[in-house]
């Protein structure tokens, strides 16, 4: 019996083996499909048919049937007045102006873009470019239902908008974490790019840069830290969603860069983790209530590693430090090197305001920094922002009636040929923006003194008895005037 066993496992082991070997040195034959076809000389060639499993490329069709629903498109009115200056002066004599010739003159003009429901109950987050000055603003849900809106607050700093409709039920995106993001990440943008005709569009991309800062952004708090991605999107995508493969919301779409007007590769996004501070205080507050930590900073670079003595090119260095401002009362000093702010690590300036942007005044932070060559960690409590005059924020800039000031750079001065002046960074509500100060414009005099410096300006317009009047010159050279009462 055991030698009966013995014979039938060798005869089993040897069928196996011969098996084998069959089956290795036997023509493989090809499971993909192919095709005969005939090529430009003739020749009868076989071309070969890949079919890719469903797990071999990203499926959106859950993220975009799921996000389309809560992206509207945002149509708004805005009333301009144009002003008739090349009417002929003896046709005024004569007839005066009681025609209306030489009084500014209303047009209406229509606008678009996108928008996100972020609450059921009618709240929608957009861009403030898309929505300021608007006159009326008609929102359209993806089922073609429209409502009229109002602005419920806006931050031109983040170009972030909060408008409302009454309505209640409405669908919602969820809201994710944009610093999980990761480059080459997938990601739609959903929007209406050319207006109405294009609603409810999405086009996919992937992340190509985080903390990224645009080429000429003025914004009146510059918070640059945006999220650029190769997502295809055109100016009326403005204010609409970036969703990732589960659908989340993590950005709100604000910008592209192109020479033409038109879309060239390179679209950003405001992360949704700054949109949804922003968001909350306007909602809360009606405006935002930005906490500031009081430096003005640089990027290491190798040079200034090699001179610090770092270890590595990372983090920023503190080129001052604001009398009075929150790093001043935690102990911060001048060259010192910011590595983290509550663990978090900072590779620019972009990301330290990305990260300051997320507190409010009060809040407390710790952060690590290196100093003659050691580490160290010191707890910061934020302050708000500048609203008075004269007082400096984040940048450096000094408020004034609406406006941030700095002192011009010497090359713009040498450019415009002056030997001193005042550039005026931004503009936000405020007396200097509705006397039509212009942003990139070099004050030179102020109640006919001239000025150099923020300061300057600040202490020549608090003399002044009863107004303020201000000269200066474009960033074309020409002169401008303008005038506001104190």
């Amino acid at each position: 019996m055991k030698n009966m066993t013995t014979v039938l496992l060798s005869i089993l082991a040897g069928g196996l083996t011969a098996f084998g070997v069959v089956k290795a040195t036997a023509p493989q034959t090809d499971s993909q499909p192919t095709t005969v076809v005939t090529d430009a000389s003739g020749k009868v060639v076989e071309t070969r048919t890949v079919n890719l499993a469903d797990s071999d490329y990203p499926d959106f069709t859950y993220a975009a049937e799921s996000a389309v629903e809560a992206v509207v498109y945002v149509e708004v009115t805005v009333q301009s007045r144009q002003q008739y200056q090349n009417i002929d002066p003896f046709f005024r004599f004569f007839f005066g102006d009681e025609y209306g010739f030489g009084q500014p003159q209303s047009r209406e003009q229509k606008g678009s873009g996108s928008g996100v429901i972020i609450r059921p109950d009618g709240y929608i987050v957009t861009n403030n470019h898309v929505v300021a000055n608007a006159s009326k603003i008609q929102v359209t849900l993806n089922n073609n239902q429209q409502y009229d809106a109002t602005v419920v607050g806006t931050d031109p700093a983040t170009d972030v908008a909060i408008i409302k409709v009454d309505a209640e039920g409405l669908p919602t995106i969820p809201l994710g974490d944009s610093d999980q993001l990761r480059l080459g990440e997938w990601v739609l943008a959903i929007g209406s790019p050319l207006g109405a005709q294009l609603r409810s569009t999405i086009t996919a991309g992937i992340v190509s840069a985080k903390g990224r800062s645009m080429p000429d952004y003025s914004g009146e708090f510059k918070i640059e830290s945006f999220i650029q991605t190769d997502a295809a999107v055109n100016p009326g995508n403005s204010g609409g969603a970036l969703v990732n493969k589960k659908g989340e919301l993590v950005g709100i779409n604000t910008a592209i860069v192109s020479q033409t007007g038109s879309y060239t590769g390179y679209s950003f996004a405001v992360p949704v983790n700054i949109v949804k501070r922003v968001a909350e205080d306007l909602m809360d507050y009606g405006s935002v209530k930005r906490a500031v930590l009081g430096i003005t900073m640089g990027t290491v670079d190798k040079k200034i590693a090699d001179e610090m003595k770092l270890s590595s090119v990372s983090g920023v260095y503190i080129n001052e430090v604001l009398k009075g401002s929150a790093a001043d009362k935690a102990g911060l000093k001048k060259d010192d090197v910011i590595i983290a702010i509550d663990g978090q690590k900072i590779t620019d300036a972009s990301s330290v305001q990305a990260k300051v942007s997320g507190y409010h005044p009060g809040d407390k932070a710790d952060i690590t920094i290196i100093r003659d060559g050691k580490q160290q960690t010191v707890t910061v409590e934020f302050q708000a922002a500048a609203q008075e005059n004269g007082e400096a924020d984040l940048e450096g800039t000094i408020a004034f009636y609406g406006a941030r000031l700095k002192a011009a750079d010497p090359e713009t001065l040498k450019t415009l040929g002056v030997r001193g002046g005042v550039e005026i960074v931004s503009l936000g509500s405020g007396k200097m923006l509705d006397a039509g100060a212009k942003v990139g414009g070099i004050i030179l005099y102020v109640n006919d003194a001239p000025v150099s410096n923020p300061e300057d300006v600040v202490a020549k317009a608090k003399k002044a008895s009863r107004g303020v009047y201000i000269e200066g010159v474009d960033k074309s050279g020409r002169t401008f005037y303008f005038g506001f009462g104190k």
